[in-house]
């Protein structure tokens, strides 16, 4: 029998005591937030002032400023419904809009290796530029790096972004408060499958494509239509996480309903077949917001005559009871604890 390198073994969901970096500590779920907690928030020291969010709220003078920053690194570089160019230009605008800013300005940077066709960095370079047009925001700065071959995995991207936050907003993670009305934008799962199927070279009888997206429009017709309490776009571990990470932030209960989830059957059918779950898996152009009871139904109507808002849906409630919890109610009327993802089911999904 060969000898089997284990030492060469990844897996996205590791054991929790490794004293190495290991792909699940770039997931979005526990080990992502243990990595944060107990290695860089000790080293940054006060120099560390900002919160934890996708993107943080700044005053300078009487403006308030959102600034996020965000790298991509989603293998293949190309799939159904996107590149690793729009999917950086939206990415870094949807996390501005989540604290209700009007997006304005990015920064682009690009980690090449060497080798990579100048053709498919073209084509992702006009993938961006057709992005930023279509969410309005301009491409003000950036950097390029080459690293050997070899040493990287054809280009990786980071963007920054900077949008202003309108007099009267004010959309944050502990604002959810028990009696809100929980909302999904639409169908979930849906980038996470179309990512796999093309890298894995799998069918399900249809083409899943991603649902990359800006949501920046989404959110202003939502602020217009009524008071938003929160909004997270659930990206790296889905749904579960962004209502895990909603639930300890505001030390609220979560109650959801699993035949209210907006699941299309083909991503439904992938994932029994994978054995994952849909509210694990990554998403590109939707969000979840909390909403208070009494404006949720005009907030409901203003998502829903928006185009990438069409299939919202009320998925649950913000309740009084398991604080920091979020239980989910199966089709059969039991419970069951949706708990933070380790991990990440889908490693390189952005």
């Amino acid at each position: 029998m060969p000898d089997i390198d284990i030492e060469s073994w990844t897996c996205p969901a590791p054991l929790r005591d490794s004293p190495n970096v290991v792909m699940g500590h770039g997931g979005g779920g526990a080990l992502s937030a243990e990595l944060i907690e107990h290695l860089f928030l000790p080293a940054f020291g006060s120099a560390a002032t900002a919160g934890l969010g996708d993107s943080a709220v700044v005053e300078i003078g009487a403006a308030r400023l959102a600034f996020s920053t965000d790298s991509y690194v989603v293998r293949p570089m190309v799939f159904p419904g996107g590149t690793i160019g729009d999917l950086a230009v939206n990415g870094t605008v949807n996390d501005l809009a989540m604290s209700g800013a009007r997006p304005l300005v990015l920064s682009t940077a690009f980690i090449l290796e060497e080798g990579t066709p100048l053709g498919d960095i073209r084509h992702i370079a006009e993938a961006m530029g057709t992005a930023a047009l279509a969410a309005g925001v301009a491409l003000v700065t950036g950097d390029t790096k080459v690293v050997d071959s070899g040493h990287g995995d054809g280009v990786f991207v980071n963007t920054a972004g900077i949008g202003v936050i309108d007099d009267g907003v004010d959309i944050a993670p502990e604002r959810a408060a028990p009696g809100d009305v929980v909302i999904v934008s639409g169908d979930i799962g849906v980038h996470g499958i179309a990512v796999m199927s093309c890298r894995e070279g799998l069918e399900f009888g249809t083409t899943v494509c991603s649902d990359t997206a800006p949501l920046n429009g989404l959110v202003a017709a939502m602020i217009e239509a009524g008071t938003v309490h929160t909004l997270r776009d659930p990206t790296r571990g889905g749904v579960a996480a962004t209502l895990n990470e909603i639930a300890t932030a505001a030390s609220v209960g979560i109650s959801i309903v699993e035949q209210a989830l907006p699941i299309p059957d083909a991503v439904r059918d992938a994932c029994g077949v994978l054995g994952l779950d849909p509210l694990f898996v990554a998403n590109e152009g939707k969000l979840v917001a909390f909403v208070p009871e009494p404006d949720a139904d005009a907030v409901l109507a203003a998502m829903r005559a928006h185009p990438l808002g069409v299939s919202a849906a009320v998925i649950g409630r913000c309740v009084d009871a398991h604080r920091g919890t979020v239980v989910a109610r199966t089709g059969l009327g039991a419970r069951r604890v949706v708990d933070l993802p380790l991990g990440e089911q889908l490693p390189r999904i952005c």
